[in-house]
Formats: structure tokens, sequence, C-alpha cells
């Protein structure tokens, strides 16, 4: 059965929905959720903890650090909202504290429920992964045919993309950045990107956690193309 109300605790989840076609069905979203532009007028049942709008990216790392080293969450669970919805699912991961509501968070606002979810947890760490998901939501939400489909689409779409750059010789050393100060870099599949579009990503961690580093390796990696 195609389930009526649906949360999502993160962005990616919540275009996957939409791409589903469960727009209807999606009751509750995060405050980060701003695509497609229609789900911005949904209710945001996840906002961050942090008054990010008035601190440094400094301040946000160190904040972030500290909330994590000391078991704190990063995240806020609008519960009075989420009983109001009442979902009968709710889609999340378990993959990153710091991007969205983890184990421990979604653990903690089920208890107000006065029925259960089914949770879905999305922990993707290639493209590959990416899709496996969109198909485990398609048969979650009874969209199997619709979720396969686009994978379908989607991996020819890759696969023309390699196939048109596959005869690029001169390939650019490329750093992606995912935080600016301090300095991170990328990690899961943005380095796999980086290869798809014909690049050398000199520092990401393919399938795992993005990491800091220091400026120095920035300078000695010497990249030609910087995200």
């Amino acid at each position: 059965m195609t389930p009526t109300r649906i949360v999502s605790f993160l962005p990616s989840a919540t275009e996957m929905i939409c791409v589903l076609g469960l727009y209807e069905n999606l009751k509750g979203i995060t405050h980060e959720c701003d695509y497609p532009p229609e789900v911005r007028s949904k209710p945001a049942v996840v906002r961050p903890v942090l008054p990010i709008e008035t601190m440094t990216l400094p301040e946000i790392d160190v904040a972030v650090a500290e909330a994590i080293g000391s078991g704190q969450s990063l995240y806020g669970v609008d519960q009075e909202l989420l009983i109001e919805i009442g979902p009968d699912l709710i889609v999340t991961q378990n993959l990153c504290e710091v991007c969205a509501p983890a184990g421990n968070q979604v653990s903690d606002a089920l208890p107000a429920l006065s029925s259960a979810p089914n949770i879905l947890w999305l922990t993707p760490k290639s493209l590959e992964d990416i899709f496996e998901n969109l198909i485990e939501l398609g048969n979650a939400t009874d969209r199997h045919e619709t979720a396969a489909d686009f994978v379908s689409s989607c991996r020819k779409r890759l696969e023309r993309l390699r196939t048109t750059l596959s005869s690029v010789k001169e390939r650019p050393r490329v750093f992606c950045m995912e935080w600016i100060d301090p300095v991170y870099c990328c990690g899961h599949w943005v380095p796999e990107m980086v290869d798809i579009a014909a690049g050398t990503d000199v520092l990401g961690r393919k399938g795992t956690d993005s990491v800091r580093i220091g400026w120095q390796e920035v300078v000695e990696a010497r990249p030609e193309v910087l995200i």
C-alpha cells in the first residue's frame, strides 16, 4: 500500500520522493529542502539547533565538533508537528551526523507517535548506492516501476557521458572543497563524479567520509580546477 503521510528528514530524500510522483503524499520536510521549488510550501519538521545564520564558518566547525564529541544532536525534530502529521513513512539517513538527523535523533522522535511508521534508511557511498536507494524507496512506496525507469534513464545518461569523454587525454587535476574554513576535501560519490566528467580528483576520498586537510596539502596537490 502506498504511504499517504511521508516525512523526509533530508533534502535528497525529498527530491527522490517527488521524482516518484509522491509530492501530495509528502507532509513534512527539512529546513534545507528547496527542490523541486514547490516543496518550500511544506512544513519543516527538521531544523538545526545551532544559530548558523549568525555564525562564521570556523565557528560552525568548532560548534559541530563539540556537539558531536559530547553526543549532542545538531538537529531538532518538531515533535508536535510530527505527531500532528502522524507519518506512516519516514525517509532518513544514517551516514553523516552533520548532514541531517541520524540514527539517535530519529529513534528519539519515534516514542511520541501513536503508531510506529516505517523507517527507510538511506546510506549511499557511491552513485550506484544512490540508485539502489531510489529503488528501495520505490519498493517502499509502491512505485517500483517508476523508480526502475528513472534509474535506468540515469544510468544511460552517465554511460553516454563516460563514452563521450573517454577519449579525453589531458584530464585536469580537480579539488572539490566540501568546507572552506577549515578546508575539507570531498568524499563518497564526488570523486566518482569527477572521474566520469574526465577529471582527476587529487584529494577526494572515494566511498568514505570527507576529512579536514591543510592548505599545504592543497598547494602540493596542484589542482587546476577548484570546486
